[in-house]
């Protein structure tokens, strides 16, 4: 059980072992799971692909977007909650990129979603302009340019982070401008944006040693009584999980999620299984 795996590509929940037989979390309390790494989540990937690698048309990604398929999940650091989504936690509600323009301050962080894309985050810095982390380059946009045709929100709420100064984050923001590839220090735009708001190196590539028992546990849910826990040694893989999760929607989560417990309950059945 204790055995560290070294990395896991597009890791899939029916591989993934846990310490309940079944695969299930009651909300009696979070179970702790196996340690695993997880795949990179590069932004170059994402944009504009659906989950099979095809393309998708810009002009359809609104149509085809479906809050009810949101993977509601909770991040914990040992036993403080440090995210959270879900209907009763956080306002989940879309708009046009046009309309958030009049909902948004500098320092928002604003989340850009559009079914069988992942989450794409970026830092809002006044004059209608976000600075996101796009393709492997920190760029400075125009807020409608960077949605790509996707909905969007604000999402300020979700990190339970006390947040820096309004001037520090966009400062940390525009800092970056122009960086590209090796000089990036964030595996995804998420990771970026909220490291300006927060500052948290856990955030950046490296920033935190993977030794010792994994503090990080991802709890997504899977109905009002029950969730899966996965587990690891730090933020950013946690993120990548959960990002995973965002890409896939709660139907197909839900999905693997039954196949693993599937394939479990088969080895248990199995009287020649080790």
């Amino acid at each position: 059980m204790g055995n560290q795996m070294d990395r896991l590509s597009h890791l899939s929940y029916a591989e993934v072992p846990t310490v309940d037989p079944n695969g299930v979390d009651t909300e009696d309390g979070p179970r702790i799971g196996v340690s695993y790494i997880f795949s990179n989540d590069d932004d170059e990937q994402e944009e504009g692909c659906a989950i099979d690698g095809t393309v998708i048309d810009p002009n359809q990604e609104e149509k085809q977007y479906d809050q009810r398929d949101e993977v509601q999940c909770a991040v914990y650091n040992r036993d403080e909650c440090i995210y959270e989504k879900s209907v009763k936690s956080a306002n989940l509600e879309v708009y046009s990129p046009e309309n958030l323009l009049n909902k948004c301050k500098a320092g928002d962080l604003v989340e850009f979603v559009a079914t069988g894309l992942y989450p794409h985050w970026a830092v809002y810095v006044g004059n209608f302009q976000v600075v996101h982390m796009h393709r492997s380059e920190v760029k400075n946009s125009f807020l409608t340019d960077a949605s790509q045709g996707r909905r969007c929100r604000i999402v300020n709420e979700l990190y339970k982070f006390k947040a820096l100064e309004t001037d520090m984050v966009v400062q940390n923001a525009m800092e970056q401008v122009g960086l590209k590839a090796r000089e990036l220090c964030w595996r995804n735009s998420e990771c970026f944006a909220v490291w300006c708001r927060f500052g948290k190196r856990e955030l950046k590539k490296g920033g935190e040693i993977r030794i010792g028992k994994q503090p990080y546990r991802l709890k997504i849910f899977m109905s009002d009584k029950h969730c899966h826990v996965l587990e690891s040694q730090s933020l950013e893989d946690i993120i990548m999980e959960r990002r995973r999760s965002d890409h896939l929607g709660r139907r197909a989560v839900l999905q693997e999620l039954a196949t693993h417990f599937r394939c479990v309950e088969e080895i248990k059945s199995d009287p020649g299984a080790e």
